[in-house]
């Protein structure tokens, strides 16, 4: 698993979107038992942090201690820092193991070994997370330029993934109907270009050339995008169990 986002953690926890309540009610309604959950590759415990309002217990892990600083804090969370493929955890004991905006980066098959070594026989496996905004056309016009163009070729291999709403990852288990999910914001302009600086793709083209490339793109969003605007993120969602 590729670690991307152990700089800037904070900004990564201060501008990233949640995920709406109606996932986690849906969560809810599918699962056997709130015993123990497992969120992996937990980042700053977003997802964490909401399980444990209805989950006895949570082992939250990830593999940057960086994100694990700026985590959730909560009396029934327990950060490790441990990658997907191989953990310390028992077999059979896990109500509940999510992964939110990180399996694109898992060794898929060895991850998912852990999930039918960990997971209840009766327990939930979700993998979730979002896609590109959209807003109005102007802005949704300027995003693309910028997506694709001005930062494309920094882009990881795994991003494809998410472009594919995740459908085209392997997902070895018996797949329950989800309904579609989005999140809905007011962003205004300073949140909208923090949160574009929390790409991966970004922080690449950075490095690489010792410049942020999106004061490339600035001047023109501020002008289409105003203080503050309406944006959109797709919800991507895939909930099963183990076979048999």
């Amino acid at each position: 698993m590729k670690d991307n986002f152990s700089t800037k953690s904070a900004d990564y926890k201060k501008f990233r979107p949640d995920y709406p309540n109606e996932i986690y009610d849906f969560i809810k309604s599918n699962a056997h038992g709130f015993g123990k959950a497992w969120d992996c590759g937990t980042g700053n415990g977003q997802v964490a942090g909401k399980l444990a309002e209805f989950f006895y217990h949570v082992e939250a892990t990830d593999i940057s201690r960086n994100q694990l600083k700026h985590a959730v804090k909560k009396a029934n969370i327990n950060y490790s820092i441990q990658p997907s493929k191989k953990t310390d955890f028992k077999n059979d004991q896990f109500d509940l193991i999510i992964v939110a905006q990180a399996v694109h980066w898992f060794e898929f098959e060895k991850f998912y070994a852990e999930v039918k070594r960990c997971l209840k026989p009766d327990g939930i496996i979700v993998i979730m997370g979002y896609g590109l905004f959209k807003s109005s056309p102007g802005i949704d016009h300027i995003i693309s330029h910028f997506y694709n163009n001005v930062i494309g070729s920094y882009w990881d291999p795994e991003r494809k993934y998410l472009d594919e709403n995740y459908q085209a990852i392997p997902f070895p288990f018996s797949e329950i109907n989800t309904p579609e999910f989005q999140q809905t914001y007011n962003w205004d302009i300073e949140h909208l270009l923090g949160y574009l600086r929390t790409w991966s793709a970004v922080k690449h083209y950075e490095k690489e050339n010792n410049y942020d490339p999106v004061k490339l793109t600035e001047e023109k969003l501020r002008a289409s995008f105003g203080k503050k605007n309406r944006i959109t993120f797709p919800i991507l969602f895939r909930m099963g169990k183990i076979t048999g």
